[in-house]
């Protein structure tokens, strides 16, 4: 058994709501054992047989879409590789005036798309940092939608393939 966490894209938000109860219920439907649900955004940890990922992202997806009627896109990334993540998060995590974030993708080419000319950030207003298969970044609070990469990731066609989390509620999800 593997310990996978499922990350939702805009779930929540923009009139897409699932109650986490209900959340939960499918992924004990489909299977999975453990299922736990963190927050009111999106965020399933839970536990399932089986090294093809993909397939089990792509099962959840349709179930997602079928079940609550909308384009589901999850990222999902093993327990362990979120353990890493959070370890390995490159700027001050402490740092009240910041929000300390890490921006997930299920296609590792997308990575360079996002931090292609990576230069051209300002370092104080776009911290960023690639990490392994996340985007490590740490805007100012209150600019989180308003920063060149912020503009970048927001790009319609990224959101099939990301989506990005505050590093306490990636603490949260380790439990």
């Amino acid at each position: 058994m593997t310990r996978y966490v499922a990350l939702l894209r805009g779930v929540n938000v923009g009139g897409i709501t699932i109650r986490s109860a209900d959340l939960r219920a499918l992924f004990d439907e489909l299977g999975f054992g453990d299922v736990r649900t963190v927050l009111a955004s999106g965020n399933v940890v839970f536990t399932g047989e089986g090294p093809d990922a993909a397939a089990i992202k792509s099962r959840i997806e349709r179930a997602l879409s079928a079940r609550f009627g909308y384009q589901a896109w999850i990222v999902l990334i093993t327990h362990d590789e979120l353990e890493r993540a959070i370890e390995r998060f490159p700027f001050d995590a402490g740092d009240a005036g910041r929000q300390p974030y890490v921006v997930f993708t299920s296609d590792a080419a997308v990575l360079d798309d996002l931090l292609d000319d990576v230069g051209r950030f300002d370092p104080d207003v776009d911290p960023l940092a690639r990490g392994d298969g996340v985007v490590y970044w740490n805007p100012v609070k209150g600019t989180t939608v308003d920063t060149p990469f912020a503009k970048r990731l927001g790009r319609a066609e990224y959101k099939p393939t990301t989506t990005n989390r505050n590093l306490r509620t990636l603490r949260r999800l380790l439990g």
